[in-house]
């Protein structure tokens, strides 16, 4: 069954899983018009092959630590980092570690 995404108004606990991480499964948190939001999981050693969103994207490590690759430029991101990245940048991610990051997309400008 499907997790209903958050309505407007409604606190999400985004607080890290800790042990629990290991049986989490990514989820949408809310998706409009503007923006989608995503709470991504990412086991040790499992990667996102490269590719290019469209929107700006950002991404804020919880927990866990990931590679990300900006077409070689590599920067890890560990629990309480923060990145923007602008739509159309090629990039791939990585788990260093179990992770689990929000995701936040940015739809038409």
């Amino acid at each position: 069954m499907a997790q209903p995404h958050a309505q407007a108004g409604e606190i999400v606990d985004l607080r890290p899983f800790g042990q629990d991480l290991a049986n989490r499964q990514t989820t949408a948190i809310v998706k409009a018009k503007h923006f989608e939001a995503i709470r991504l999981i990412m086991p040790r050693g499992t990667e996102i092959p490269a590719h290019k969103v469209a929107g700006d994207i950002m991404l804020h490590c919880l927990e866990g630590r990931v590679t990300l690759d900006l077409t070689g430029a590599e920067r890890e991101l560990s629990a309480g980092d923060w990145i923007y990245l602008e739509g159309g940048v090629d990039h791939r991610l990585k788990a260093i570690e179990d992770a689990s990051l929000l995701l936040t997309i940015l739809f038409g400008h």
